[in-house]
């Protein structure tokens, strides 16, 4: 194990830390990777090999890899490249990790990403007359990030991360992992510069979606959803080549996404509750912290199909968890296998709940919208408008329509559009 894991890496040390149940994986106020544990394991002695200085506090081994600021780690293919995430993290007194995205960095986000980027509207949902008798008090307004030009809200932190890329970085290629949604918005954010893209595109991602891709020039690389995700945590692939951009666990690519919790303060300035779908946390993670910095009462609520619920369980459990009973369905946008250590200080800090609605109720969240506001929404967005439906939050709520790139024979599959 030594000899093959590279530190440098953090995704990977991090997942590590998790596995082996590491009481204490964190970053200190000066940008050191710590790592503690009680006992001298495998991994304690592999990170001792690559030149960790080690400590004893209070009968713990405490590890710190410094500086972090200037962490590079292998992508796979022996090219390397410089850690971005992390870089706003810091560790309260009882050595949880706290990391957080400045609300200055979303500003800046926000005066950068437009060339690119729509501002979306926010309209109304009507409810049927059951409905809205069951929902007495509440309204519900639909964000339509279906009107990016890549159909999802994803186009928002790839172009806030690849517009920070160098010439030098770029010059190799880009490319990420993704269901289809991320993987669109790479794609158009680096042709936009001038570079080429790869995606890693999971073997069940909608033939609109993979259609997309290829319409912007990225070259399509399927994968099993296990490499998929395996990819996603260790932040790196043998398969791919170039500059890495991640789909969600990047404080770039999560300030970007920000810029969306900006503009619903400006539309809907009372808002009560924002909700909306959790896949790898990334939407939220921006959204929730854009939105807590200007207006910490609002409440901020993810939604999951029950076939894919690490959040739910996490934040029952206190911890990062894997979902065991994980299920592959039409809802291809949201739902992992688990919640990254990684995304966890965010999440926890920022989610106040999440709410976990069945398949048929994302299918008739769907049919709703499609009904009554003339909108195609895909099944991570069908999510967030159930969980809204659910009368389980109150108030003015704010469901993100987060995209709407599904495939229109799943589509009337799902909204049973011949019944």
């Amino acid at each position: 194990m030594g000899a093959g894991f590279d530190v440098g890496d953090i995704g990977i040390a991090v997942n590590l830390g998790f596995v082996l149940r590491l009481p204490r994986l964190c970053i200190d106020s000066s940008g050191c990777l710590l790592l503690a544990a009680l006992d001298e394991s495998l991994f304690a002695f592999a990170l001792r090999g690559r030149g960790a200085c080690v400590s004893r506090h209070s009968g713990v081994t405490v590890y710190s890899i410094h500086p972090l600021s200037s962490y590079v780690g292998s992508t796979g293919d022996g090219s390397r490249r410089t850690h971005r995430s992390w870089e706003q993290g810091r560790v309260l007194a009882s050595g949880v990790c706290v990391r957080t995205i400045p609300l200055e960095r979303i500003e800046a986000s926000a005066q950068a990403i437009y060339d690119l980027v729509v501002h979306t509207p926010v309209i109304r949902l009507p409810l049927p007359e059951a409905l809205a008798d069951r929902l007495t008090g509440s309204e519900i307004f639909l964000k339509l990030e279906t009107l990016q030009p890549v159909g999802s809200f994803k186009i928002r932190g790839a172009r806030n991360a690849i517009r920070q890329l160098s010439r030098e970085e770029s010059r190799e290629g880009i490319w990420t992992v993704s269901a289809g949604n991320a993987a669109q918005g790479v794609a158009l954010a680096a042709r936009h510069i001038g570079a080429p893209c790869s995606v890693m595109v999971i073997d069940t991602a909608p033939q609109a979606k993979l259609d997309a891709i290829r319409r912007l020039g990225a070259t399509i690389v399927p994968a099993t959803y296990d490499e998929c995700w395996q990819t996603v945590t260790a932040h790196a692939s043998p398969r791919m080549r170039g500059r890495f951009v991640h789909p969600f666990d990047d404080d770039d690519f999560i300030a970007g996404n920000a810029t969306l919790g900006l503009e619903l303060l400006d539309q809907v300035p009372d808002l009560d509750v924002v909700v909306g779908a959790v896949g790898g946390g990334g939407l939220l993670s921006g959204v929730g912290s854009a939105i807590r910095a200007r207006k910490p009462h609002v409440k901020i609520v993810a939604a999951e199909p029950v076939t894919a619920a690490p959040l739910h369980m996490s934040l029952e459990k206190g911890r990062a968890c894997v979902f065991d009973t994980w299920q592959a369905s039409f809802v291809d946008g949201a739902g992992g296998k688990s919640v990254l250590p990684t995304m966890w200080p965010l999440l926890s800090t920022l989610v106040d709940e999440s709410i976990v609605v069945s398949l048929t109720e994302v299918g008739d969240a769907m049919k709703l919208v499609a009904d009554r506001c003339h909108v195609i929404a895909e099944g991570a967005a069908g999510c967030a408008v159930a969980a809204a439906l659910s009368g389980r939050i109150h108030g003015r709520i704010v469901a993100i329509v987060s995209g709407g790139n599904i495939d229109l024979s799943t589509f009337a599959k799902v909204v049973r559009a011949c019944e």
